[in-house]
């Protein structure tokens, strides 16, 4: 074959550098942030035969200019290519395989589809192409039915010895042949799910890169980054290796106790603490209410500080019940009732602001709480009492004298729980309060800026001993919410959950521990200097904005930490914010409205304008969405936050360069006023936000 190029070894100008080359091969490139990298494999394109697509196995794909012409087909077709040579790579020395590839090749390629926008769809419906015909029907065809399509085996021209698909290759097929970005959003709930348009999930991000947005949304949930994206896509090759080679259910028990230990060396934690998963923080609430039951045989009473700024869902998940209307299993649940198994607990609410919206002092949520806390006890009943730190507006209660009290006490009675869920601490801060006997719930998909939905139950080893010791199980309808993997294997009471694997809550994870072991890779004088610069630029461009109205103005942290030692916990890095127009503060729905409008494209709103403020206008900027707060005693407002988020610091640490480091941060820095500016350019449009 003549006139044929490697794409990635261009020295000389050739005819792929002519003008409609040059279009189409960047609109196809463009779009490969989500397409596995493999070594080796070149991509060819051939201008002598322009409707040949053709896999050379292990070393290249070869694609006609037909093909580039449609950018949207091009990348399908490549997608495919790409994955069947990943596959054939895993398949190692059992090339009698051969199936497998076409099979999971076509299963991968079948779901990228379906993540496709609309628009792009739409550019393919009408082509006849018959690897878009299968695609488009893909539901209908069952693994077997693809081994009778001759036109997969034309691609590779390898002859599939056997027609037979194997029962061990079924759960790797099932759980592995999927695209990364599709796995990052699985095992959780239909808040998941991105729309078919603007690609973005109920949070406002997505399960693959969107290096195109400005991202301070770290208090709410944060797109994937590249760098943790490719090293989630790479274990995902590593593991469909492993599977093919070890056997799936071994691969992935192994896979499950690695992001565990990877997890506890993290965070320095000792070995006889142990770890659970959790799709979400609400189900970390769910196991807690769980492990209650099984740790007391008494009356439960949840005491729940800052009821008003913790997850929505928290409540009533520690009742017992349904908190969505689907389980992390995906089964059909009807929200709000009873979970099978559960007894009745008593739910006290204790809210950071009072019934006018206005922040309670340290004093007064000391007091409501050991008033709670007495109350319990003195009834005979169990308090499980669960601290805040941090809230998604940066607050923690009760205070570091409060809890010193508690902990005196030394109360058979009492069962305390952190939620750090946000995760804004130390090691230090985690080790000291599992220590001391505490359960704490984290996520990474806050401060670590991990993908939307990876909780984790940490259980200090009391707890732990205190389960080994009880014969119970754990409540029957669970098992529409977690697999025994997910839980210490070594627990009785976890036996009867699911027999199957999360995979969409170990790669986030993976995703996440991915972002938490290059944060704490920068040295601990310049991490905390950057953390301290970024913030103290945010505070004051907030304060120095006309339009804005800081939430935590002449307000303290709801626990004041009186520590000489720098420590994340004891600084605001979550900035909220009410937005006036007018000199009036925006209503709930335009600040929604707003949110909506910075993380989108405007600049076909603003025609005929300087090309700076088409700029301006074009930017996505992605913030903490919005939260309800009272603003005085009447108007029911919202405010948005800007919040730090660790790949501020990570990704500003580069080649160990310290000038390299604080230049970095500044661009971050600047992206924040482009982030205010497109909020005053929004508020002065008319027809935006009225």
């Amino acid at each position: 074959m003549t006139n044929n190029i490697i794409i990635e070894n261009q020295y000389k100008r050739t005819s792929l550098f002519e003008k409609d080359n040059v279009n189409y091969l960047v609109h196809v490139l463009k779009r490969f942030n989500t397409v596995p990298k493999l070594n080796n494999i070149n991509i060819i394109t051939s201008n002598t035969e322009p409707a040949v697509f053709k896999i050379v196995p292990n070393k290249a794909i070869i694609i006609g200019a037909l093909y580039l012409k449609n950018p949207v087909l091009a990348l399908v077709y490549l997608r495919y290519g790409i994955e069947w040579q990943l596959w054939y790579k895993a398949l190692s020395d059992k090339k009698e395989n051969i199936a497998l590839c076409d099979i999971a090749a076509f299963e991968v390629t079948r779901i990228f589809y379906q993540l496709l926008p609309k628009e792009d769809k739409d550019k393919l419906n009408a082509l006849n192409y018959i690897l878009i015909d299968l695609v488009i029907k893909g539901d209908d065809l069952s693994a077997e039915s693809l081994l009778e399509y001759q036109e997969l085996q034309a691609f590779h021209g390898l002859k599939n010895t056997s027609k037979v698909f194997k029962e061990s290759w079924k759960p790797i097929v099932e759980n592995l042949a999927k695209p990364t970005e599709y796995l990052l959003m699985a095992g959780g709930d239909l808040r998941l799910n991105i729309d078919e348009v603007a690609l973005l999930n109920k949070y406002g991000c997505r399960p693959f890169p969107r290096p195109d947005a400005f991202t301070f949304a770290s208090s709410t949930a944060t797109s994937v980054s590249n760098f943790a994206f490719d090293k989630t896509d790479k274990v995902r090759s590593i593991l469909i290796k492993n599977s093919l080679k070890n056997g799936f259910k071994k691969t992935t028990n192994e896979f499950s106790e690695l992001l565990k230990n990877n997890l506890k060396k993290i965070f320095k934690l000792n070995d006889a603490c142990e770890i659970i998963f959790s799709p979400s923080g609400t189900d970390s609430s769910l196991q807690i209410a769980a492990i209650t039951q099984i740790t007391t045989d008494k009356e439960i009473t949840h005491i729940l500080v800052a009821s008003d700024e913790t997850g929505s869902g928290v409540s009533t998940a520690l009742k017992g019940c349904h908190f969505e209307n689907t389980s992390a299993l995906n089964y059909p649940v009807k929200k709000g009732d009873k979970i099978e198994g559960f007894r009745d607990v008593d739910v006290i609410n204790i809210p950071f602001r009072d019934e006018n919206g206005k922040l309670k002092t340290t004093a007064q949520l000391d007091a409501e709480v050991l008033n709670e806390i007495t109350k319990t006890e003195q009834s005979g009943k169990h308090a499980v009492l669960h601290v805040m730190d941090h809230s998604k507006l940066g607050y923690q209660s009760p205070s570091k004298k409060m809890m010193e009290d508690l902990n005196k006490l030394n109360s058979p009675a009492l069962q305390i729980i952190v939620d750090a869920a946000q995760l804004r601490l130390d090691a230090t801060d985690i080790q000291n309060y599992l220590e001391r006997g505490y359960m704490v719930a984290i996520t990474g998909s806050k401060y670590f800026t991990g993908p939307p939905y990876c909780g984790a139950l940490l259980l200090p080893e009391s707890v732990n001993q205190l389960i080994n010791a009880s014969k119970k199980s754990l409540p029957e309808g669970l098992t529409q919410y977690y697999n025994h993997t997910d839980w210490p294997t070594s627990w009785f009471c976890s036996k009867a959950l699911s027999d199957g694997f999360n995979y969409g809550s170990y790669m986030r994870w993976n995703a996440a521990i991915v972002e938490m072991d290059r944060y704490y890779k920068t040295p601990i004088l310049y991490r905390n200097m950057g953390i301290e610069m970024f913030c103290n630029f945010v505070d004051d461009s907030i304060k120095d904005a006309s339009f804005l109205e800081r939430l935590y103005d002449d307000e303290a942290k709801a626990n004041s930490n009186d520590n000489n030692e720098f420590g994340i916990r004891n600084i605001r890095t979550i900035f909220p914010f009410f937005i006036r127009k007018n000199n009036k503060v925006l209503p709930v729905d335009k600040v929604k409205e707003l949110y909506m409008l910075l993380n989108s494209d405007l600049s076909d709103k603003f025609e005929g304008s300087s090309l700076e403020i088409i700029r301006l206008a074009a930017q996505k900027c992605h913030i903490g969405q919005a939260v309800n707060v009272k603003y005085g005693n009447d108007l029911q407002s919202a405010v948005l936050r800007i919040s730090l988020g660790a790949r501020v610091i990570s990704e500003s640490w580069v080649n160990r360069d310290i000038s390299l480091f604080f230049r970095n941060i500044e661009m971050q820095m600047s992206q924040v006023t482009v982030i205010i500016r497109k909020i005053e350019l929004i508020l002065n449009h008319p027809d935006l936000i009225d």
